[in-house]
């Protein structure tokens, strides 16, 4: 980003895409509308990851396809462009390295996920880049927490801090610690997360967002919905079904869908016939 003018402009570009009304503040009201307001209004999706166009860590980039093209992202891109808002509000920000699953891949893991450190009051999480997980930023204090319907608990591990998403949840877990972490880290798990063939990122499409209370995910052609009444499931059909699913619950339209839809119809063919990894899906 360039200079405080162009700044400016574009914070107002985001504020308005994520329906946010009024005079923001650094303060925790406007810190909890501009998440949900964030999630609310941008999908968690690795879209490009599986048309093999390459994900980078750069702030304008991100701002131009998020905010600009309206579409979405995953944690590098989705905390990314919200660390660089709520900085622009005149938050203190700390980005800190989130290690997903670490308690099974171990320190390999560490800078898989960014999350966010907000410093008010007292240390708050903030999190829209885990696609499923808080709805809303949380005090960083250990103990179970609920937001609408889901249940969630952080735990103080020494040094470390966990968070433990909810029972639907695509991932049980991350790590974190409170110290910043350098950019290397996320742009080494960046790369090796969209182009190793095990990363969970290539193997299978996802795309996740809130709406209010209720969530849509869709991993290739499954759509499970988890709303307060329990989950509903459903597979998509055909190329008119997943282009207006992508619309409708996500907010999306690729103009490579038809590419996207061939390859994601072919890895569920293959998963029915075992050739796959069932968890993948």
């Amino acid at each position: 980003m360039t200079n405080a003018s162009t700044d400016s402009l574009r914070l107002q570009e985001y504020l308005h895409r994520v329906g946010f009304s009024g005079e923001p503040r650094p303060d925790l009201d406007t810190l909890r509308r501009l998440h949900r307001g964030h999630l609310a209004a941008i999908s968690y999706e690795n879209l490009d990851v599986q048309l093999g166009r390459r994900v980078g860590l750069d702030p304008a980039a991100i701002f131009d396809k998020l905010v600009r093209s309206k579409r979405g992202g995953w944690c590098f891109e989705m905390n990314g462009l919200l660390a660089w808002a709520l900085e622009q509000i005149g938050f203190r920000v700390t980005r800190v390295a989130g290690a997903v699953a670490r308690d099974v891949r171990g320190d390999q893991s560490i800078g898989n996920h960014l999350a966010l450190i907000v410093q008010l009051d007292r240390l708050y999480l903030a999190d829209v880049g885990f696609g499923d997980g808080l709805i809303e930023p949380t005090p960083l204090i250990e103990g179970s927490l609920r937001q609408e319907f889901f249940a969630f608990r952080l735990e103080r591990l020494n040094d470390w801090w966990r968070f433990h998403n909810h029972q639907y949840g695509g991932a049980p877990s991350f790590d974190f610690q409170l110290s910043p972490a350098p950019a290397e880290v996320f742009e080494r798990q960046s790369d090796w997360l969209q182009t190793a063939p095990e990363s969970g990122f290539v193997q299978n499409s996802v795309c996740q967002r809130f709406h209010g209370s209720e969530l849509s995910i869709l991993r290739g052609k499954v759509l499970k919905v988890i709303g307060e009444h329990g989950v509903s499931q459903r597979t998509i059909e055909d190329f008119a079904d997943y282009r207006e699913i992508l619309g409708r619950r996500f907010g999306l339209e690729l103009p490579d869908l038809e590419r996207l839809w061939e390859k994601v119809s072919l890895r569920h063919e293959a998963w029915l016939a075992g050739d796959t990894d069932r968890g993948s899906e």
